[in-house]
């Protein structure tokens, strides 16, 4: 990938920037926006994965104060919308627009629209209602557009349900092919050749991103629901972990950001989570040496190139609990410069060259697994059993692509999926399932905390530090601070539209109480 994509990616928190583009010009490629729109924002290690109980900074004074203490902190709400509006979205809205009247390309514009769909839902799912029709318009239509207006997010969704089904329609196996392409392109992960092949991946792509879309309604309108999964299923989704949409990292031009942090920024703040680690040491999951580990000093997690690993030696942190109380007892106390629990494995899951997942089969199969149990799909629970263990399989298998990872023995997995807290049964299908969503969701914390909030699962305990949250969880990330410096009336308008406050207990629509 060319330099040009770090320039296009960086990100620049001036209000006006965030909705005009300074690369606004006329003979740029498309495709090269469409690929600097390929990374956007999984969701944080101490934002959603703190509230998914996946993970713990347990220290909470001033920049560090946040989520694991219920409080409602810009430094980690903003991660999202930063994340996504100043390079993703502008970018993307301006390559639709150079591709206008352009049929030649038209698989490219189709990709972007897939790709936009899935940005947007993402903030949707993390802010509710959110600059929408508006956004990045400033570029084409001028100052007028400098302070967009905030759409409702169910309209918004109902547009992305349009965008998903009318992109995947229009890909053309004797159209373009796009080179540029991170996923199944030239510089893809998975790397097609040909337009055929990439624009079959792309309609398994789209269309998996529509039974995501579609199983967001399941509490709100379980109707509706059923008939975008089911026209989602019709259409093709993704069969295999051959179709996983994931970038590579290669730990020199270009490495995982996100993990930086665990290796970079004070790593003795950062250890996994006590629910986590407790499920995986329940059911001696074989994916737990690739999540977790225990150092020899947690302050400098790369100078332990052996970390241990050993399942019965993994203890999360507990949930709301103060790195002071941590010294003492009940609590596991100091361990080098930080504190004796694991962290996550910064070798395999965290390293600076872990791949990005976005979409995978697992996640595919595992909604599918629920779907059937539903009846929304054809099969019941002998077909929701099969799509069950498919997932989970593929998700242990797809760890042979990060680095210092090992294979799992069909016989090790075959023992997993018979162990008693694992094993499909109907009567707990829906608790099972989402609970194995919730371990393969681990580094794509905006889906791990949106499937917490959809389907109740796995059963946390609410975080009871304080009473922030009346006895709840986190339901929505507020608004960065400066939208309500820099777009005052329209922020106004979104905070009064949503229930009249911003703050972290409100919902997003499709999460009905």
């Amino acid at each position: 990938m060319s330099k040009v994509f770090l320039a296009l990616g960086g990100c620049d928190e001036d209000f006006v920037d965030i909705n005009t583009n300074p690369y606004a010009v006329t003979d740029i490629d498309p495709a090269l926006l469409f690929a600097g729109a390929q990374r956007t924002h999984l969701g944080g290690w101490e934002t959603e994965h703190t509230i998914a109980q996946q993970f713990v900074n347990p220290h909470n004074s001033g920049a560090t104060e946040g989520h694991n203490f219920n409080t409602d902190n810009d430094n980690f709400n903003n991660g999202k919308w930063d994340g996504s509006y100043p390079n993703a979205i502008k970018n993307m809205v301006q390559a639709i627009a150079l591709l206008e009247g352009k049929t030649d390309r038209g698989n490219l514009l189709s990709m972007l629209r897939i790709w936009k769909a899935q940005v947007f839902m993402g903030l949707v799912d993390s802010y509710a209602d959110i600059p929408y029709f508006d956004a990045g318009q400033a570029f084409l239509k001028g100052s007028d557009y400098f302070y967009p207006k905030y759409d409702d997010d169910a309209a918004i969704y109902a547009d992305l349900e349009k965008e998903l089904k009318e992109a995947v329609a229009a890909l053309n196996p004797n159209g373009d092919y796009v080179a540029a392409d991170l996923f199944y392109g030239d510089r893809g992960s998975i790397k097609t050749g040909n337009a055929a092949a990439q624009v079959d991946k792309w309609k398994k792509l789209g269309n998996s991103l529509l039974l995501r879309l579609g199983m967001r309604y399941s509490k709100v309108d379980p109707t509706k629901a059923q008939s975008i999964v089911s026209a989602a299923f019709s259409g093709g989704v993704m069969t295999s972990n051959d179709d996983n949409a994931y970038v590579k990292y290669d730990g020199t031009l270009f490495t995982n950001g996100a993990n930086g942090g665990l290796v970079n920024n004070n790593p003795y703040f950062y250890y996994a989570a006590e629910p986590f680690v407790d499920q995986l040491k329940a059911t001696s999951d074989p994916r737990t040496p690739f999540l977790v580990a225990t150092l020899a000093n947690p302050a400098g997690p790369l100078a332990d190139p052996n970390p241990n690993t050993n399942i019965a030696d993994q203890f999360g942190v507990p949930i709301g609990v103060l790195n002071t109380a941590l010294v003492n007892a009940p609590y596991r106390g100091v361990k080098g410069g930080g504190y004796n629990y694991s962290q996550m494995n910064v070798n395999v899951v965290a390293s600076l060259t872990a791949p990005d997942f976005w979409v995978t089969y697992t996640e595919v199969a595992l909604l599918l697994a629920e779907a059937a149990h539903r009846g929304w799909i054809a099969g019941g629970d002998a077909a929701a059993k099969q799509y069950y263990e498919a997932g989970i399989t593929a998700d242990i298998k797809r760890y042979a692509l990060y680095p210092k990872s090992t294979t799992v023995s069909d016989a090790d997995i075959a023992t997993f999926l018979a162990d008693p807290g694992v094993a499909y049964n109907a009567t707990d299908a829906l608790e099972l399932i989402n609970t194995q969503l919730w371990i393969a969701y681990i580094r794509n914390g905006t889906q791990a905390w949106a499937n917490f909030r959809r389907s109740g699962f796995p059963a946390l305990q609410p975080n009871l530090f304080n009473n922030l949250l009346n006895g709840g969880f986190v339901r929505r990330l507020s608004y960065p601070d400066y939208e309500l410096a820099q777009n005052r009336e329209n922020y106004m308008n979104a905070v009064q539209a949503i229930g009249g406050k911003d703050d972290l207990t409100t919902r997003v629509f499709w999460d009905k109480q």
